[in-house]
């Protein structure tokens, strides 16, 4: 193989593993918008919060530290321990739990059956509040993320793909632990939607609430458990983002990069999303490497978007979305 061919290669799979981290973030939005047939606007800041919320527990960081001391004059920071990573992880993921319960009594069960733009509304008033709240919980400054995953150049693949190709592959290890964990958690809920009791419930409060309560659904019910899987999805989301990148508040925004995901693999599929994610991934870094040297570069931050329109165009409901036909 050429060199050329052989960076290209490299850069398709660094591409398919950057893909896998977008489709982390958009499964969380397909859960959401399978529930209640809305966008939800706060999925990033869940995200943001869930990370935030696991580097606080496990760093044995004060709560409410800044506005306690600002307030009292008290140097408080810490609690002096520091918790094992999968002992903050359960913790985080039982306060993600408690925050759909909180979500549901507070703003859902107020607008049941009430148009999708107010529900819409609710998810952006939600993600200011969390972000802000996240803020005051936490702190608003950089903070590094470790629970123990690998990171750096895998050895294995580059020792590998030397022995083949004669020139060796640098993925990153933490990209193989993300594709594997999205593999499981694809799995996990395709099964859960489609064959189980739940599942259908969820998809029949998806079509319509009413009919749902009139069979004896509980909306209450399925809202909170879709809003805690949601949640575990942007803790695990949470997890991958912040390790490559630390715990910021411009991680909140990774929720932009899920949108085109979303449009090209469907609103309403699970597998739609990582296969969204993976196209996404892919083609924006291939279109950097090819054609980027040509216009001057910086084609990833807009590449994803100009896809996605032309999916808009000629197919709307996204490459495993339900086609919507009305009857007149």
């Amino acid at each position: 193989m050429t060199d050329q061919l052989l960076f290209a290669a490299e850069v398709t799979l660094n591409g398919l593993m950057a893909g896998v981290l977008y489709a982390l973030v958009a499964l969380g939005f397909v859960l959401i918008f399978k529930a209640s047939g809305i966008f939800n606007y706060a999925q990033g800041v869940l995200a943001l919060f869930a990370a935030l919320t696991l580097v606080g527990f496990q760093n044995g960081q004060v709560p409410f530290a800044h506005l306690i001391n600002a307030v009292f004059g008290g140097h408080l920071q810490s609690f002096g321990w520091q918790l094992p990573g999968a002992v903050a992880i359960v913790l985080t993921a039982l306060v993600m739990v408690a925050l759909a319960v909180l979500i549901e009594r507070l703003v859902l069960r107020h607008l049941v059956n009430q148009a999708p733009i107010i529900l819409f509304m609710a998810t952006i008033g939600l993600a200011y509040f969390l972000e802000g709240f996240g803020d005051i919980l936490w702190g608003a400054d950089i903070k590094k993320l470790d629970v123990g995953l690998p990171q750096g150049i895998s050895e294995t693949v580059e020792t590998l793909t030397d022995s083949l190709f004669g020139y060796g592959f640098f993925i990153d290890n933490l990209d193989i632990v993300a594709t594997l964990v999205a593999a499981l958690l694809v799995i996990s809920l395709t099964l859960f939607s489609q064959f189980t009791k739940y599942g259908r419930a969820l998809r029949a409060v998806a079509d319509d609430h009413q009919a749902a309560l009139s069979v004896g659904i509980s909306l209450r019910f399925i809202w909170v458990m879709v809003w805690s899987i949601a949640g575990i999805v942007a803790l695990v989301a949470g997890i991958m983002w912040g390790t490559k990148s630390g715990v910021q508040f411009s991680l909140s925004l990774i929720a932009l990069k899920a949108l085109p995901v979303l449009m090209l693999g469907g609103f309403t599929s699970i597998p739609g999303a990582i296969v969204g994610g993976l196209i996404i991934g892919m083609g924006e870094k291939l279109f950097e490497f090819f054609v980027g040297p040509m216009i001057g570069g910086a084609t990833e931050n807009w590449f994803a978007y100009v896809l996605a329109l032309l999916f808009l165009v000629f197919r709307p409901q996204g490459l495993f979305g339900e086609r919507i036909i009305e009857r007149v």
